[in-house]
């Protein structure tokens, strides 16, 4: 047991390392976007103090300067736009698909102000120019960066939460195994005991039906001590008929529940062979009548009805019990689910493991109605 809550100890341990580390690498990320959003802003504004100096030197030499487009083009990363005093744009590292160009740059400035603030190019207290800028192609491609770690970081989660729900499920799945076998185990000793005793009644001045009767009860006994050895392990499969399978279990619990439950069979007369472990079909076929006498309280009706399709066999169980809500169709085959008092949620778990990896078939809710009642579905291919 310590072992057990050291191992658990030690998972808690590396999954909040993970996270830990996870969040360091996702806030480092984040400070460094923004140390190089502010470099850029720096290198902008120093374009905007260069076009100042070079508007100083043309004022001097009294030369006509294009000087917004040369500063412009010493920039190759970053989208630039510059809008002089009286409206014209000129522009860089930007792809214009528009025949009117100044229109598709005074659009773009907009989109580059909600991205960052404007740069005015003031010179002798007059505004020479604007300057646009928006974020670079490298800047565009680290923004998504924390949001791909953060994938990775939501993906080992998924993975470390599997691994150990996976794990949980091994030693759980071993803890039933073991208590199945000893079940069993413990079970042989006084069905061998019993076994004797009716050898010896058969001796004495006993009614033969109710010898029968016990014999029919050992019998049982004995299926059920062969259906729990048999957990754990793979089954083996024979091709049986299951119309006369299904009977018998359903004569069998039909002859030892109340008078006050109705039970009904309907099924083809003509054979539908499958392959069947008939002791764990028969466990399942029980499990399913059994939950419905329950949903019942022990009055009502319970049908099983046995249809085929081109390459399928469908077995409904039907009962007029309290129903299943919708949104727990699926959760009453997990293990542990139930809705009574007493009892270990382990019948419809164990159908659904019986007839998907034992049998490769399905089962489900089929249909269900608060109040109404409920049909479960087995289906089982045909040979």
């Amino acid at each position: 047991m310590k072992i057990t809550s050291k191992q658990h100890l030690l998972r808690w341990i590396m999954i909040v390392i993970s996270f830990l580390t996870i969040s360091l690498i996702l806030w480092n990320t984040y400070q460094f976007l923004q140390k190089f959003k502010e470099e850029e802003r720096v290198k902008m504004e120093n374009f905007s103090q260069a076009q100042i100096e070079l508007g100083k030197i043309i004022d001097i030499n009294g030369n006509i300067s294009d000087f917004p487009l040369k500063i412009i083009q010493s920039n190759s990363s970053t989208p630039m736009i510059i809008e002089d005093s009286e409206g014209n744009f000129q522009s860089k590292n930007i792809e214009l698909s528009s025949v009117d160009n100044q229109e598709q740059l005074k659009t773009l400035t907009e989109k580059f102000k909600d991205q960052n603030k404007p740069i005015p190019v003031i010179y002798n207290g007059k505004i020479l120019s604007t300057m646009y800028y928006g974020d670079s192609d490298l800047l565009n491609k680290l923004k998504y960066y924390p949001f791909a770690l953060l994938l990775i970081f939501l993906l080992f989660s998924a993975v470390v939460w599997l691994f150990y729900k996976s794990t949980q499920a091994a030693s759980q799945n071993k803890l039933w195994t073991g208590m199945a076998k000893e079940t069993a185990h413990q079970i042989g000793t006084p069905l061998s005991s019993l076994i004797g005793w009716t050898e010896l009644l058969k001796t004495e001045t006993v009614n033969p039906d109710y010898i029968s009767e016990i014999e029919k009860d050992i019998k049982r006994l004995e299926i059920i001590t062969d259906r729990f050895s048999k957990i754990g392990s793979k089954p083996l499969l024979k091709t049986s008929n299951i119309i006369s399978e299904t009977i018998e279990s359903f004569n069998y619990l039909k002859a030892r529940n109340s008078k006050l439950i109705s039970f009904e069979m309907k099924a083809p007369e003509k054979e539908i062979l499958v392959k069947l472990n008939v002791e764990l079909y028969s466990w399942a076929i029980e499990n399913l009548v059994k939950n419905g006498i329950d949903a019942m309280k022990g009055e009502g009706h319970i049908s099983v009805s046995l249809e085929t399709t081109e390459s399928m066999v469908l077995i409904k169980v039907k009962d007029s019990g309290k129903g299943i809500p919708k949104n727990r169709f699926k959760k009453v085959f997990e293990t542990g689910f139930t809705s009574k008092k007493r009892g270990w949620g382990l019948g419809l778990s164990l159908s659904k493991r019986i007839i998907e990896e034992y049998h490769n078939g399905k089962i489900k809710v089929l249909h269900s109605e608060v109040d109404n009642g409920t049909t479960m579905q087995i289906s089982l291919k045909i040979l």
